[in-house]
């Protein structure tokens, strides 16, 4: 099988995920040109594949005509870098959020579509075993009616961690715990209900990490479609980073995730769990071991010509939920989406 040949946009914290996901998946993916404002870290990052080459100009990337190309940027870059990617002829993969505003992402999925590529979003999550069986069983009606959900995700990050030149501001992260941290939640509750959000009522403050212009505290309540309330809690200022929670409630059973491990429990039958296959963690704990299974995927499905997980009209619908949130708090009103 012809390998894709593969270019990354972005070589700071989170490439180390990237650096083993591109291992993973040898058998699919060449990696050719690495691409960091700080030549350093791109040349680095090259350096662990053969011929790869390197540079601080997207220019230069574009020039080596990479058939894919990973966006692992900050948020206010996923854009302009996607849109000139895809006119490239390059489709992309890029880190969550899809955008920082529903517009940028409607001109990434017209320029997408214009262009005849493809264009995917990071929520590696969705590929958690215990996730995928959770969906299996909601879908198949083994819950009964679904009433309820709710997640809680209680994280560290110190000061230090915004000491850089887009972290804590609106402008160039486009919020604070939700949309860098929680969006993940938000949207595995999204995943797992099967059917949309019509309206949020959210709340946002800045209680300990006030050196920041965005929250480090956020809750809502936020009703689908199917009538269930979907109970919301984030921080990130405490002392540790606590395996987060996400539970689906229905008439005739639950499923709670508590990091990467699912119980599951349907009446009639004895409680369960569904265990995590993956182990083979790279960098951060709290990214997970699954952008492996999901940038595997990724390229499965280009090179069977068939759509790519997670397409960007549904990392959008997560956009939505993020940004009404948002404005709901800000407003201090019901957002209908």
């Amino acid at each position: 099988m012809q390998k894709f040949r593969v270019g990354i946009i972005g070589c700071g914290r989170i490439s180390v995920v990237y650096l083993k996901a591109f291992q993973y998946c040898s058998d699919l993916v060449e990696v050719c040109f690495a691409l960091d404002k700080e030549i350093g870290r791109a040349q680095a990052f090259a350096a662990h594949f053969e011929g790869c080459r390197f540079s601080d100009r997207l220019e230069d990337l574009l020039a080596a005509h990479p058939d894919a190309v990973h966006i692992c940027t900050p948020h206010f870059l996923h854009k302009e870098q996607a849109v000139a990617c895809l006119r490239a002829g390059c489709h992309v993969l890029t880190e969550k959020p899809i955008a920082l505003s529903v517009q940028d992402a409607q001109e990434m999925i017209r320029t997408a579509r214009d262009c005849s590529r493809q264009l995917g979003v990071i929520f590696q999550n969705r590929y958690i075993e215990g996730v995928q069986e959770a969906k299996r069983l909601i879908e198949a009606g083994a819950f009964g009616p679904i009433r309820g959900a709710w997640s809680s995700l209680a994280w560290h990050r110190p000061p230090s961690y915004y000491e850089c030149d887009w972290k804590g501001s609106w402008e160039k992260e486009g919020g604070g715990v939700v949309i860098d941290q929680a969006i993940h939640s938000i949207d595995l509750v999204r995943y797992l209900m099967g059917c949309e959000a019509v309206s949020v009522q959210g709340h946002i403050a800045r209680r300990i990490l006030t050196n920041i212009e965005v929250e480090d505290e956020a809750d809502a309540a936020i009703t689908f479609e199917n009538g269930a309330v979907y109970a919301f809690y984030a921080c990130n200022y405490y002392i540790k980073n606590s395996p987060i929670r996400v539970e689906i409630s229905g008439e005739k059973g639950r499923c709670l995730l508590k990091e990467t491990e699912m119980e599951i429990e349907l009446d009639g039958q004895a409680p369960y769990k569904i265990l995590p296959q993956v182990q083979d963690n790279a960098g951060e704990g709290y990214w997970g071991s699954y952008h492996d299974v999901q940038v595997r995927e990724f390229y499965r499905r280009l090179a069977a010509g068939k759509p790519v997980c997670v397409d960007p009209q549904d990392a959008t619908k997560t956009l939505e939920l993020v940004l009404g949130l948002y404005t709901s708090a800000k407003e201090n009103r019901t957002v209908r989406l």
